[in-house]
């Protein structure tokens, strides 16, 4: 874009609009239910709308279903206005759920976090009903019963919609190490098949008034960077998200598949993205929720997807499993990137050599979002290379821009500041209005936006390029911005380094300043003394990290990299150490 044309402030500006032909800049928000809109797209009910371990599930049993559920919710005493918590895997009846859910005015409470956390969401639910799969432990139905107002929990069978025997053995073996000793049974439990002969008999109203703005689904943080804080989204704010991204990764001369592994419908972008994005635009959805994360590869070479949403966590188990044939063709995958966390410039050119020697000549990209956004707010639309953090621009009705941290002062191009966003898939909030106010604020323009703690800079494209998680200052000087560290290293190509990444922690001995540890993972037959001199040198002096640790390969906590438990270990030795530097000080 033209430099003369600019104001110098991206909302302003919008550069990024000129990536999106005249088409895309007609996309609006639609105003209906997430139920209405899946009609809307639906190609015919009697097409396969989900492919659950070789089940096909029709588009008129999807709305079947859903009907039958909204009765049965009404049934067990769920009324307009309640929350319903949920448990499960992404399994097809989390979808039926769901839209019954909108249908009778209620929301759906997702947690996926330790059984104390959940419990305690549900407690403050007040929910009575909850809905669990039957892996449902007797010890963990115990504490939902005595330390909630829970009264009753529907169990659904892992292969309620599948057959076991057409899984592959080792999806089997995951699914089978999932059950307790001691499932879950007695009188306050009943199985799917009772939830719904409940609904059958139920005379009483079912459907709510429509009101798309009221809370249809809440979701926990995944506690990954900091407490996990539940975000409250609208069929209206999810729609916004899904929307902008129908047209992604589409065909129009046959029908992609898409393929969900793993991930469970406790995160938004699962939700949002990842499930009712493909269903709404005309793509088959391939469920696999039991196949444990080391075997993903070989799911990816069994369903031969189109499209499969990526995390790190993912294509790095693809690609260091080494299971994939040299000469396996990977040119059914039509888009390839990965989001949840950043992806320094080591891991995308890793990733781009793998699907490049795979027959597979496509960009792999890397994207951005946040569960308080709604899932993804920026597409690889702009020619610029991936790399040094580019994730893009952003989504046709997302305004993107970066504020000096802790203001509303917006900074011009190339600044580096706090990321904010603006636009209609926001989240309702938190459930807390004083986190709700810090992260969704009214500037001057009249606008509200999200402020999302992350750092990074825009350039005069409307290209993002993120860089870190908070301002961290290093005492004496300079800011420890990670993904920026981790390229110098990267670009450096050390030899016998395989993989980096920083942990930034807090400065015991001065407040509000933080300290830079560099985990290391490497190649046979090296160790730090072979690669330590190359990496100081290439890094500034407030970068240095205070030490240099290995490990055998990186870490993953709720399909992120683990920094919020290295952080823990990092301070729980540093309390170690004082004890003893006390006494040498006294003596």
């Amino acid at each position: 874009m033209s430099s003369t044309n600019l104001t110098g402030k991206p909302s302003v500006d919008r550069p990024w609009l000129q990536y999106y032909p005249e088409p895309l800049r007609k996309i609006t928000v639609p105003e209906c239910t997430v139920k209405e809109y899946l009609k809307m797209n639906c190609p015919g009910e009697d097409v396969a709308a989900m492919d659950f371990y070789g089940s096909q599930i029709l588009w008129g049993t999807v709305f079947q279903k859903t009907e039958a559920v909204a009765r049965s919710m009404r049934a067990v005493g769920f009324k307009e206005g309640d929350q319903i918590p949920v448990f499960l895997s992404s399994v097809p009846e989390f979808i039926y759920i769901l839209l019954a859910a909108e249908q009778i005015g209620a929301s759906l409470l997702c947690r996926d976090n330790t059984l104390k956390e959940n419990v305690e969401a549900v407690r403050k639910s007040g929910a009575k009903v909850i809905i669990a799969q039957d892996y449902l432990a007797q010890h963990e139905l115990g504490r939902f019963l005595s330390d909630t107002d829970v009264e009753k929990v529907v169990l659904i069978d892992a292969c309620q919609s599948c057959r076991r025997e057409d899984m592959p053995d080792y999806v089997r073996k995951n699914l089978d190490s999932r059950y307790p000793d001691e499932k879950a049974h007695g009188p306050k439990t009943m199985d799917w098949e009772e939830f719904l002969a409940i609904g059958e008999s139920y005379k009483g109203p079912v459907d709510a008034p429509v009101d798309v703005n009221r809370p249809l689904f809440r979701a926990y943080t995944s506690g990954s960077t900091g407490p996990s804080k539940q975000v409250i989204h609208s069929a209206h704010t999810m729609l916004a998200v899904i929307a902008q991204m129908n047209f992604y990764a589409g065909a129009s001369d046959y029908r992609p598949t898409w393929m969900v592994t793993a991930l469970p419908p406790a995160l938004v972008a699962v939700v949002v993205a990842m499930e009712l994005m493909p269903l709404a635009s005309n793509k088959l959805l391939i469920l696999n929720p039991y196949v444990a994360v080391e075997d993903v590869d070989l799911e990816l070479m069994r369903c031969r997807p189109n499209s499969w949403p990526l995390i790190p966590m993912f294509i790095e188990t693809v690609m260091r499993n080494g299971r994939i044939p040299d000469d396996y063709d990977l040119s059914h995958l039509t888009a390839a990137g990965a989001g949840s966390e950043s992806y320094n410039n080591n891991q995308l050119k890793r990733a781009q050599k793998f699907v490049d020697s795979h027959n597979c000549h496509i960009r792999f990209t890397t994207g951005y979002g946040n569960s308080e956004a709604g899932s993804n707010v920026t597409l690889p639309m702009s020619p610029y290379p991936m790399g040094n953090g580019n994730v893009g621009v952003p989504t046709i009705l997302n305004v993107i821009s970066v504020f000096e941290p802790g203001t509303q002062k917006e900074l011009t191009y190339n600044e580096m500041g706090e990321i904010c966003i603006s636009g209609p898939g926001l989240m309702l909030g938190y459930d807390n209005e004083e986190a709700t106010k810090k992260a969704l604020q009214v500037h001057e323009d009249g606008m509200t936006w999200l402020h999302t703690g992350d750092i990074g800079f825009m350039n005069e494209d409307g290209v993002l390029y993120v860089q870190t998680r908070g301002k961290a200052p290093r005492y004496g000087g300079g800011d420890l911005a990670t993904l920026p560290m981790e390229n110098r290293l990267a670009d450096a190509d050390i030899k016998g380094i395989d993989d980096e990444f920083f942990v930034v922690v807090p400065d015991s001995e001065h407040g509000g300043c933080f300290l830079p540890y560099l985990y290391v993972v490497l190649e046979d037959g090296y160790a730090i003394d072979d690669i330590e001199d190359k990496v100081r040198e290439c890094l500034d002096d407030y970068m240095q990290p205070v030490e240099i640790i290995e490990l055998s390969e990186r870490p993953f906590f709720h399909f992120k990299t683990n920094r919020i438990g290295l952080t823990k270990t990092i301070l729980k030795e540093q309390l170690k150490k004082v004890p003893g530097e006390l006494r040498r000080a006294n003596a």
